[in-house]
């Protein structure tokens, strides 16, 4: 017996006005759900935003974080915080932004030696390429061999001399024992023909006082980190490891020039989320920053410093830190630098 209301209708009738019913439901559903992830990006940022420098306070990366802040502050609307996180060559800066909520609220601010800890170190608590999302390079620089000025050498000439005539008597100084500037004077270290002594610290500044203090007699470090010193007088500066030559040094000839043509030291400032960020949050970031590269004081300020600023995609960014890691990986392997 069929229930009242039924007569007349087939078994297939209902079948259809389920279905019909059903699709309306998902329907419903996804009206409601798309406008999510958009919205999440619109109304980000809603609160500060943290970039974390994974190396000690004054260092280079410390100073074009503050140099860019104002700007990035403007362009995002929101108050944004540099937090100093030294530490195990910047493993433990790098580690908290690894683990932070994946909600671009707080961010790395990082140089080059991010790609550089992988190819030494076998005991990082994360993955650069699985614990990251890389977002823009904020800028870029040479690197200035400098030397204290006591040091009885006035050219690079004059220093690969001295350190043949005393091998291993010489110390230089790094932001980590197992840094880039580390990687970059042993290499060079082996094509001079000379052997120096590594005297690592946490971070440039600190490494950069060593040498100015006589502690240690040469240092790799950044025009940001040390033209006041040179032109004060209490740093010599030898050589550009750059590509060309410093714009605020004219007179200073690069390490290719001299002959060194593997000895070339260039360092990128890039700003990173923790991976699972969302792409919407990634491409707000990506944008404020670039316009903030654009910005004619930014660039004037950073120039002045010895600092190029660069900008780009977040896809040229990551296609950079996967092109490093195999780099140095080669150069630590030739360098025979045991990753620790």
């Amino acid at each position: 017996m069929r229930a009242a209301g039924s007569v007349g209708k087939p078994k297939n009738w209902y079948v259809a006005r389920k279905r019909m019913w059903l699709l309306a439901l998902c329907a419903v559903e996804m009206a409601i759900a798309a406008p999510a992830l958009p919205a999440y990006a619109e109304t980000y940022p809603s609160r500060p935003v943290t970039i974390v420098i994974p190396l000690a306070a004054g260092g280079a990366i410390d100073a074009i974080a503050r140099m860019v802040q104002p700007q990035l502050q403007q362009s995002l609307g929101q108050p944004v915080v540099i937090v100093d996180r030294p530490g195990a060559s910047g493993a433990i800066g790098a580690n908290s932004v690894a683990k932070a909520s994946r909600d671009g609220y707080t961010l790395l601010m990082t140089p080059s030696t991010f790609t550089v800890d992988p190819a030494v170190n076998t005991k990082l608590p994360y993955d650069v390429k699985r614990d990251f999302q890389p977002i823009v390079v904020v800028a870029e620089n040479s690197m200035l061999l400098v030397v204290n000025p006591k040091l009885p050498a006035q050219s690079v000439a004059e220093f690969v001399s001295l350190a043949k005539s005393s091998p291993g008597k010489i110390n230089y100084s790094t932001p980590g024992a197992f840094s880039q500037a580390r990687l970059l004077v042993e290499t060079w270290s082996r094509e001079a023909g000379i052997q120096l002594q590594q005297v690592p610290f946490k971070g440039a500044a600190p490494a950069v006082l060593s040498t100015i203090a006589g502690e240690t007699q040469m240092t790799l470090a950044s025009p940001l980190a040390v033209l006041s010193q040179i032109k004060g007088g209490s740093l010599r500066a030898i050589a550009t490891a750059g590509r060309v030559r410093e714009p605020q040094l004219p007179d200073l000839p690069t390490t290719v020039e001299l002959g060194y043509r593997d000895f070339v030291a260039t360092q990128w400032i890039g700003l990173l989320a923790a991976a699972g960020t969302p792409p919407d949050v990634v491409q707000r970031l990506n944008t404020a920053v670039n316009e903030a590269l654009k910005d004619k004081d930014v660039q004037a300020r950073l120039a002045q410093q010895g600092v190029k600023a660069v900008g780009g995609t977040s896809e040229q960014f990551r296609l950079l830190i996967e092109s490093e890691l195999a780099s140095w990986e080669r150069i630590a392997r030739d360098a025979k630098i045991e990753p620790q």
